[in-house]
């Protein structure tokens, strides 16, 4: 029986102190924000080209279609300059 008992608690104590089973590690990775900025400098860049050509197919000039896509962006999403703080 004291064998039984002594196995049972070995067995117990090996359990929770692994923290295997009852481990509260998410699943996500953590967010870092390098990778955070590049996202949105990769975002700003391909909606800018993506609207400045819109607008000079409209026939709109170069520099001023850039202009009206910058203020349109900053307008829209809250932000000038991702990444850069």
């Amino acid at each position: 029986m004291t064998k039984t008992l002594l196995l049972s608690v070995v067995c117990t104590a090996l359990m929770f102190s692994t923290g295997c089973l009852f481990s509260k590690k998410s699943g996500r990775p953590k967010e870092s924000s390098a990778i955070a900025a590049d996202v949105e400098e990769t975002f700003r860049q391909r909606w800018m080209e993506k609207r400045v050509a819109e607008l000079t197919a409209q026939g709109a000039a170069a520099e001023a279609a850039r202009t009206q896509a910058q203020t349109e962006f900053r307008e829209k999403y809250g932000f000038n300059s991702s990444g850069k703080k």
